[in-house]
């Protein structure tokens, strides 16, 4: 599931990306945090949500939408009262949308209210523009205030009552920053060892250069329009013919090895008509024999309106002889414009605290009236909609709930019905604000039905608000009429102030049925004693060493002592070229881990970038490394079915040419590779992708599988996708993998494997459990093949990973588990690492090598009457020490998976 594009780019994700932006979560990234309501409803469209048909994001992936507006003044605000500055003048930019039962135009507003303590609350009207229905409309005004007011707001209104306002980007800066800072609040200085040099280009140019192109210091442009956000300077690189021409630096000899750097840069661009672009900062790095490398430090859309601040890390893993600094990225002809740059060693965060949890109350359900015993007490309709009470629903708890909970007494058989439903996001609603507790992983179960009317199958959603957040806590896809269950599970790291959980999602006019919702703290740790049961049966085997060569008389008091030297289990991770050459990473890795997977090197859009033009030496050296580490290496991947991830030169054919390309690609690398790589990801992420099936029909994913395996017959050939285990996704549930691998098992494709990405937030180990046990049905071997968790707090990231390890280590289908990564900017998760940059275990990290202690067997004992010792131990090699009165001898053996007992004769 990683980005293809992204070489690296290893960006900080604040809670705005566009420094100088007062607006906090200007792009609904983070939902609608940091956002109030005024007196209405409103929640983020997205892909993953169910957005308004007909309407997609204009700048992004989501927007907002503010529904349920009785007024027109009822709208979308946020407090902005401690960034604003007396005197300053500010620069408003908002795209704005309407939809609903509208004809022509309506306008919005932008408008700031002003509350003083002791005087009546002021408006000031900023700007308006008047906007169509199922069209983004730019909304711009500028203010300036002289004194400020005690409480300063800016919200957003206009449309008449019943509309529902959209919101896709806010933009408050001011033309006069005064200084740049880092993500911490501190104010970088001279003091603060930036190793550019001439930073803010007091001193001209000296000490930049075009890259391939010109650089002009300016101290205004554009009639006066653009002054520098700081200083009296700023650099323009003009005259650009190429994406990648753009102002550098030469930092040699400034920069070193294995050490974590951070960039903060002030930017914009002008000129060509273009009013936002990508600007990225990247490093061209040589090293001694002459290699180039790239690497990215951080991205994201500039303007042409304000300057925003560009922010990343980066670390050399080689010794270079040559290292440049460079910005680039907006389309030829667009100048980019740079206030000022700083480098500097990158400062260190404390390790997080443990989280202290008080009266956790695990598997107590949350919701109040689950039952429904006291009618629709503490219930609420989400929008018109309308709520009763109905009768018929399952009286047993959803399986995955029961095996969270254990024995429960029988359901009700009551049900939430809720019908006259005009948008697909109306159904019930709880508030549930007070009874979340942070740190805590909840459970969400429930049973949902859905009336006649429908066309197709439905998508429902248990979703949470979280201070307007939305929060995906589990989706169901429903296409019959029958009771599904719906699992899926949710944390929240940060204080809210309002939690609202709501079931939403089919169709407007379809009527919904949700029975017996729980949410509740799950104990993880309860859940470990069963899975260490598990474990010993399916991992284990008993041993029994037979001593020949002593007599009665000398077997007493001999001494035997058994250690595990390896496990023989999978445990691998992503690895990419450049990690190589940074032998602290290479220590760490061979040292815990059999097996690799490379991040980029053998994908077809690395190795063939251009076409005909073929790139194998990143992948051969990866292989050498494993090789002569007797590391086995998994394939991934072949082809890559999602649309972005297609090189433009392959999208450019026609048909044949495509089907050319396609025997060209698979004749190339596995007869290249044939028997280095033990497993190939044939076609990754099928269930999210249809690229190669649009152009060249159904047949060809099987035709890929079918050549794979005659070009390579050694190798284990899988599907590969993402979502499968967690339940918040219904493109990819256990039941569509399935049919999707039985459908091409009935092509003929020798489906070998099952991957599971294993991309996962908040993980409970029922949900992941069932669906391995689905899965495990069709007999195939499972691997977690990219698994990852994400948690700023490394205590829970280190239980995120051993609920995932243990779940994983002790299901019976489960053959192999790949991490995607460990080393901290070169993960594609941001707080997913185990090792930071300069090579310091963290919490998670610990966490990883004590169940690999734990998986490892040691005995010890004498030899009894008989002459054996017994022990039961994890599959794998051991050395085993004997010692007699006269001599200690040493012997290795191998421990195979199987279900008898190994009996093994050792001559004394």
């Amino acid at each position: 599931m990683e980005n293809p594009e992204s070489r690296n780019v290893n960006t900080d994700i604040s809670e705005t990306s566009i420094a100088g932006n007062i607006i906090l979560n200007h792009d609904f990234s983070l939902g609608l945090e940091s956002w109030h309501l005024n007196c209405c409803y409103g929640h983020v469209a997205s892909a993953d949500s169910g957005s308004l048909k007909g309407v997609s994001a204009k700048t992004g992936a989501n927007y907002a939408v503010i529904h349920n507006r009785k007024e027109c003044w009822q709208g979308l605000e946020q407090d902005i009262t401690s960034k604003v500055s007396p005197g300053a003048t500010y620069y408003v930019s908002a795209w704005v949308g309407v939809a609903g039962s509208i004809q022509g135009a309506t306008d919005v507003l932008a408008t700031l209210k002003l509350e003083y303590k002791n005087s009546s609350t002021k408006y000031l009207f900023l700007g308006r523009t008047s906007v169509l229905k199922d069209r983004w409309e730019k909304l711009e005004a500028t203010f300036s205030l002289e004194t400020l007011p005690d409480r300063l707001v800016f919200y957003l209104e206009g449309p008449s009552p019943g509309i529902d306002l959209l919101v896709d980007s806010v933009v408050i800066s001011s033309s006069s920053l005064r200084g740049i800072e880092t993500t911490n609040g501190v104010c970088l200085t001279d003091g603060d060892e930036n190793i550019i040099l001439n930073p803010q280009f007091e001193d001209g140019l000296n000490n930049w250069s075009g890259r391939g192109c010109k650089i002009v210091q300016h101290d205004s442009m554009g009639d006066g329009k653009i002054v520098p956000s700081s200083g009296k300077f700023f650099a323009a690189a003009t005259d650009r013919t190429q994406s990648w021409n753009g102002i550098q630096q030469d930092i040699t000899g400034r920069v070193q090895r294995k050490l974590a750097y951070e960039m903060t840069a002030m930017v914009r661009i002008f000129g060509n008509n273009i009013t936002t672009a990508t600007v990225q900062a990247t490093l061209w790095v040589q090293i001694p024999n002459q290699r180039e490398q790239y690497i990215g430090i951080a991205n994201l859309q500039a303007s042409d309106k304000e300057w925003v601040q560009l922010q990343g890390k980066f670390l050399l893993n080689s010794s270079p002889s040559k290292v440049v600094i460079y910005l680039e990225g907006p389309p030829p002809g667009t100048d980019i414009l740079v206030n000022s740059l700083v480098v500097k060693y990158a400062s260190k965060l404390p390790p997080s605290p443990r989280p202290v949890i008080e009266n956790a109350a695990f598997g107590v359900n949350i919701i109040q009236n689950s039952n429904l015993s006291d009618n629709l007490t503490g219930w609420f309709p989400l929008g018109q909609c309308k709520l009763s009470v109905g009768t018929g629903s399952p009286h047993l708890l959803p399986p995955m709930a029961r095996e969270s909970l254990g024995p429960h007494g029988p359901l009700s058989g009551r049900h939430i019905l809720v019908t006259n439903r005009t948008q697909t996001w109306m159904g019930p609603a709880q508030m549930i604000t007070d009874n979340v507790k942070l740190y805590l992983t909840y459970q969400v179960s429930a049973w949902v039905h859905i009336g006649s009317g429908a066309s197709g199958a439905q998508n429902v959603n248990i979703a949470l608000g979280v201070d307007n957040q939305w929060v995906n806590g589990g989706q169901v896809e429903v296409a019959d009429h029958r009771w599904h269950e719906i699992g899926g599970s949710f944390r929240i790291e940060k204080q809210p102030s309002k939690i609202m959980v709501y079931i939403q999602g089919p169709s407007a006019g379809v009527d919904l049925m949700v029975a017996d919702l729980h949410i509740f703290p799950v104990d993880r740790r309860a859940r470990f004693k069963h899975l260490r049961n598990q474990t010993d049966k399916i991992r284990k085997r008993d041993v029994v060493l037979k001593f020949s060569g002593l007599d009665a008389s000398s077997s007493f008091g001999t001494f035997v002592n058994v250690r595990q030297i390896q496990n023989s289990f999978p445990f691998g991770s992503c690895i990419s070229r450049t990690n190589i050459d940074n032998e602290d990473f290479v220590n760490f890795f061979v040292k815990n881990f059999n097996w690799a997977v490379f991040g980029n090197e053998l994908k077809w859009y690395w190795t063939e970038a251009q076409q005909g033009i073929l790139n194998y030496t990143d992948a051969d050296e990866l292989l050498d490394l494993c090789k002569k580490y007797n590391i086995d290496v998994r394939g991934h991947c072949i082809f890559w079915e999602v649309e972005n991830t297609v090189q433009s030169w392959l999208k450019s054919l026609n048909k044949n040419d495509l089907m050319t390309a396609v025997q060209n690609r698979l004749m190339g690398l596995l007869t290249r590779y044939k028997g280095k790589f033990r497993h190939y990801d044939v076609n990754n992420e099928m269930l999210h992708g249809s690229f190669y099936q649009d152009r060249l029909g159904k047949d060809i994913r099987s035709n890929m599988f079918k050549t794979a395996n005659q070009l390579d017959p050694s190798a284990t050939l899988f599907v590969n996708d993402y979502h499968v285990e967690d339940g918040c996704d219904t493109r990819s549930s256990p039941e569509k993998y399935i049919q999707q691998i039985l459908d091409l098992q009935e092509q003929g494709a020798p489906v070998g494997g099952i991957g599971i990405q294993g991309h996962i937030d908040s993980p409970v180990g029922p949900i992941v459990c069932s669906a391995l046990d689905k899965l495990g049905i069709l007999g195939l071997p499972i691997w977690f093949t990219e698994l990852d968790v994400s948690s700023i707090n490394e205590y829970i990231r280190g239980d995120d990973l051993e609920v995932m390890l243990r779940e994983a280590f002790a299901h019976p289908a489960v053959e192999g588990i790949m991490l995607w990564g460990f080393w901290e900017l070169f993960m594609s998760r941001e707080n997913s690492h185990l090792v930071d940059a300069e090579g310091n275990v963290n919490e998670a990290g610990n966490r990883y090598l004590a169940l690999k202690r734990e998986w490892l067997t040691h005995a010890h004992g004498h030899i009894d009457d008989q002459g054996q010792f017994c022990f039961r131990g994890f599959h794998g090699t051991y050395s085993v020490e004997v010692s007699t009165f006269t001599k200690t001898i040493n012997k290795t053996f191998v421990v195979y998976k199987d279900d008898s007992p190994l009996v093994l004769t050792i001559d004394l």
